[in-house]
């Protein structure tokens, strides 16, 4: 298994890092996990209905929608400033030493993100990460969000390889479901809060951190 598809929001890049910006907006960072949990219901709506929005996009209308129910007024200037953020996410401490682990022992290591190509690329340079990866890959152009079977099966061909040789590495367990049902292997990163459900599946490799994870991968190619 030679080749390793990143998640990237909350995965790699530490999404908490936005507190400050809730705090400014709307007093406390109280709003942060509510707003993207209503941006990924957004993307799975508009999945499931074909109408396809970038996330970044979706993601000013869900902080709306979040602010509005617990009685803030915001603007979408102030909306858009907050989602602005999301370009600026520093990477957890182990992901730079556990990508060059893999990259040390051959591996080709790429990104798949329901993030827009634009917002990616802002990602990747601004949290100092874009040299590390081959591939730097968004749904976009499948026009549909993870965890729709075909994101899986698209970022597969455009890396030219079997979808069996893929191996999607996040910290979200619907994201590894989504890769293992579509035919793909993964791994789960166990980031803060973030648990297996149990309608979910449990992937062969899961670790406490990044370099846990790469460690794994490592041994299991090797064997």
């Amino acid at each position: 298994m030679r080749t390793i598809v990143f998640d990237v929001n909350e995965t790699l890049l530490d999404l908490r890092s936005m507190g400050p910006r809730f705090e400014e907006a709307f007093g406390s960072s109280e709003l942060l996990g509510a707003w993207f949990s209503r941006l990924l219901r957004h993307s799975l709506v508009a999945t499931v209905t074909d109408t396809y929005q970038p996330f970044d996009i979706l993601a000013v209308d869900a902080l709306e929608l979040v602010a509005a129910k617990a009685g803030h007024r915001v603007t979408r200037t102030t909306a858009s400033s907050v989602v602005d953020g999301m370009r600026h996410l520093p990477p957890h401490p182990d992901v730079r030493p556990g990508i060059e682990l893999l990259i040390e022992h051959g591996f080709r290591v790429a990104t798949l993100t329901n993030s827009p190509p634009r917002v990616l690329t802002d990602q990747l340079h601004n949290a100092g990460i874009d040299d590390l990866f081959s591939d730097a890959l968004s749904v976009d152009p499948v026009r549909r969000f993870k965890p729709h079977p075909a994101t899986y099966l698209s970022c597969a061909d455009r890396l030219g390889i079997p979808i069996g040789r893929m191996r999607l590495v996040a910290a979200h367990d619907w994201d590894v479901t989504g890769a293992i049902r579509s035919g793909a292997v993964a791994a789960s990163v166990a980031r803060p809060g973030m648990l297996i459900s149990g309608a979910s599946e449990t992937p062969d490799i899961v670790g406490s951190d990044l370099m846990a994870v790469v460690q794994a991968i490592v041994e299991v190619d090797r064997g």
